[in-house]
């Protein structure tokens, strides 16, 4: 059967997914960012059961009560897992806030997944003193997401989104001293920021809740490195050993693909603009990145969408799930 024929069928009968085909392993919304299904929870739901996948990550469409029973029904009918999406509240959002953490419990979330900048750091910010007064503002937001999830005993996960390094976001999370508020272990995002991958997972890991899991490749340019996210096992991380670590720290975790079909990102490390929010980086981040940069070329140019047509960038994304998924079942065994 072909994939087409798959999704045509489990759109008949979404129920009667073949076993071969699923997998423990979830989707984010920009695994989709091509096709860009309907990313609210039960149609999110059923297009990752209809393609494979074993949970999502996305938003409630209502927090009305009728309709959160419903997602809940749809979550225990496909036996998938979900993760609600919200931001992070400011002090007038506390009560909206709350309400989207009552509902995601109501509705069998494993948890509330949050971030703190949409953008990247390194191009969101002129200066020093703007960061800091972003930082500022979103740990306070971070610490009344804390005391919410606290009352309701019900986790909340900070995803690292090319914000917060290593040594950042490890004590800002021991200073908030929450066991509900944790980290959405993003694999790759912190390559960006120059922090080692393998540094990651060990430092953050004791504090993950759920992951973004990805594969990751670079590639020299004039002002730094290209940073693209490629198929599971295609790139340069150590994906056995970080689940691994992870599945260790929490056992029940659960790994959500977030390989987004994209342009390679720049990551402009040898301009000043770049080093402008960083004060306590040095030379040794900025010679241990390019080292790892030239030891891993890729074996082939990675993939321009620019210049596709959305056929084309449709196919892509295609194989990059199909691929992900028959890693993630074979030699991740997340099945």
């Amino acid at each position: 059967m072909t994939r087409r024929e798959f999704i045509a069928a489990s759109a008949a009968a979404p129920l009667a997914a073949p076993a071969a085909v699923r997998c423990k392993m979830g989707f984010a919304p920009d695994a989709f960012a091509v096709s860009r299904p309907p990313r609210t929870a039960i149609e999110f739901l059923d297009h990752a059961y209809a393609v494979g996948g074993g949970g999502v990550q996305a938003e409630l469409a209502s927090l009305d009560p009728a309709y959160v029973r419903q997602v809940r029904r749809r979550l225990e009918e496909l036996g998938m897992y979900l993760v609600v999406l919200a931001d992070p509240p400011k002090e007038e959002d506390l009560p909206r806030f709350e309400a989207t953490v009552r509902a995601a419990r109501e509705a069998g979330a494993d948890c509330i997944r949050t971030a703190c900048l949409i953008g990247r750091r390194y191009e969101t910010f002129e200066t020093l003193d703007q960061w800091k007064s972003f930082a500022a503002d979103f740990r306070a937001r971070l610490e009344r997401a804390a005391r919410v999830a606290e009352k309701h005993r019900f986790p909340i996960a900070v995803e690292n989104h090319k914000d917060w390094t290593i040594d950042e976001m490890e004590p800002m999370l021991k200073e908030i001293g929450s066991e509900y508020l944790g980290v959405c272990l993003d694999f790759g995002n912190n390559i960006s920021l120059l922090d080692d991958a393998d540094e990651l997972v060990d430092r953050l890991g004791p504090f993950a809740i759920n992951a973004h899991i990805k594969d990751m490749g670079v590639e020299e340019y004039e002002e730094g490195f290209l940073l693209a996210e490629v198929p599971l096992g295609q790139g340069i991380l150590n994906l056995k050993r970080t689940v691994g670590v992870l599945q260790k720290a929490r056992p029940n975790i659960k790994f959500t693909l977030d390989v987004f079909t994209r342009n390679p990102l720049k990551i402009p490390c040898l301009t000043d603009k770049y080093w402008a929010t960083f004060p306590e980086r040095n030379g040794l981040f900025l010679a241990r990145a390019l080292s790892m940069v030239r030891k891993n070329k890729p074996a082939k140019p990675f993939p321009i969408l620019d210049g596709l047509d959305q056929a084309a960038r449709l196919k892509l994304e295609t194989y990059n799930v199909e691929q992900s998924l028959a890693y993630a079942r074979t030699e991740l065994k997340l099945v």
